[in-house]
């Protein structure tokens, strides 16, 4: 017996369901590469060669409307049929791909991870984040000024470049970890990262918080270092230290202040259960801690993404736009923290409360999680301008340019909800 064809879905219909909020999965099933040389904004990229192994952990809802989109290669259709095997229901394919996309009026964007970037670019005009430019800071350097830099990318990034002093402190851990590394208020916080999101995300974390401290992004990041034709370290091994639970406990009351102010919502132990089993929505659970953490000890059900990633990189773990978030930590700092920013980017977040040492019981990773981190290698991936230490200039620069030019896009394609929150 011939299995029916995948519906169709076109552009007047992704906009609705953007619009009106409700939950939508536009899977764009090429390869990196070609993704990010133009796709829709909320367009999760998930490569046809690793669908199956993605579906079980990104999708986990079975009857979540999902659309397959591509640019006409034939790809989607394959998508499509390959989900509705794996039992889901509500499977569709975007008709005509990007060119179809792009006839209906559709904003393109690209590079990668574009809802966030879009975000960091509208953040900083709304609170108008303070920053330093690269020759301000190394001058600061030079001068021995009183101050710390924290760079807030993954350690490996860290690793890779840094710049001159920096301190690694991943994302999320920067309100929970800045205190202890700058205990007088009037040492100044420089944050940094390659390029703008992730900077400009940690400073205004810090500002949002309330810490007494002077807090500033380096503008532009690692480019904008190397931009001004200035050095930067590589192999370095710096990192935040151990927390005083005088810290920790303040981190948790500021982080927590925030996210009310936010929009976060309050979960209890009990809801989770219910969520997990409800039907008609679909409901991402992540712990915002370390993976050495997790590792250790977590929630049932929790699948571990470190907070910083996960504001980065939020369409690669919860490829459901519109879907319900719960996150979960032990300190209560970077999960409210983390929470704040999704919600300002339009997402119904919830933080766990009321948990215990004990809850944290489930050891390792779970099946979902390793089938998902099985090595794939993929056919094109997109090398990121500020990905190593060999991009020329001019491919910096017009990164950069890109970035500066979201908030445009954002205004022209209307769809994202995004919501800064004042500064305080």
């Amino acid at each position: 017996m011939q299995t029916a064809s995948p519906a169709l879905r076109d552009y007047a219909y992704v906009r609705a369901k953007l619009l009106a909020r409700e939950e939508i999965a536009l899977l764009d099933v090429r390869e990196e590469a070609p993704h990010a040389e133009g796709h829709p904004l909320f367009a999760a990229n998930f490569p046809l060669v690793r669908l199956e192994l993605d579906a079980w952990a990104k999708l986990p809802r079975r009857d979540a409307p999902i659309i397959t989109f591509d640019n006409g290669e034939g790809l989607a259709e394959q998508a499509a049929e390959r989900l509705l095997a794996l039992g889901y229901t509500d499977v569709a394919v975007f008709a005509g791909g990007l060119a179809a996309w792009k006839a209906a009026g559709g904003e393109v964007f690209i590079d990668v991870n574009a809802p966030s970037k879009a975000f960091g670019e509208l953040m900083e005009a709304a609170c108008r984040t303070p920053s330093f430019s690269a020759q301000e800071v190394k001058a600061m350097i030079d001068a021995g000024t009183d101050m710390v830099v924290v760079d807030v990318r993954r350690f490996d990034e860290y690793q890779t470049m840094s710049i001159p002093t920096g301190v690694s402190v991943p994302g999320a851990e920067v309100v929970l970890r800045a205190p202890d590394l700058a205990p007088k208020p009037s040492t100044r916080i420089i944050v940094n990262c390659a390029g703008r999101t992730r900077s400009l995300i940690g400073a205004q974390s810090l500002i949002n918080a309330g810490l007494p401290n002077p807090v500033a992004a380096l503008r532009n990041g690692a480019i904008g270092w190397l931009l001004a034709q200035q050095q930067l370290e590589h192999g370095q091994s710096r990192s935040f230290g151990v927390t005083s639970a005088q810290s920790a406990k303040l981190a948790a009351q500021r982080a927590r202040a925030v996210a009310d102010r936010a929009g976060v919502g309050r979960a209890g132990k009990e809801d989770l259960s219910v969520w997990a089993a409800q039907q008609t929505r679909t409901t991402y659970f992540f712990d915002v801690r370390s993976f050495a953490e997790y590792e250790r000890g977590h929630l049932p059900g929790f699948l571990p993404v470190p907070g910083g990633q996960l504001v980065q990189e939020t369409e690669m773990y919860a490829p459901v736009r519109g879907a319900r978030i719960v996150l979960a930590d032990d300190d209560g700092a970077r999960a409210n923290m983390t929470a704040s920013w999704l919600a300002q980017m339009a997402w119904e977040t919830y933080v766990v409360d009321g948990l215990t040492a004990t809850d944290f019981s489930a050891a390792g990773y779970p099946p979902e999680y390793v089938r998902a981190r099985q090595t794939v290698t993929p056919i094109r991936r997109y090398k990121r301008p500020y990905e190593g230490v060999d991009a020329s200039p001019e491919t910096m620069q017009a990164y950069l340019d890109w970035e500066f030019g979201l908030i445009g896009q954002l205004h022209r394609d209307g769809t994202h909800h995004f919501r800064p929150m004042p500064a305080p």
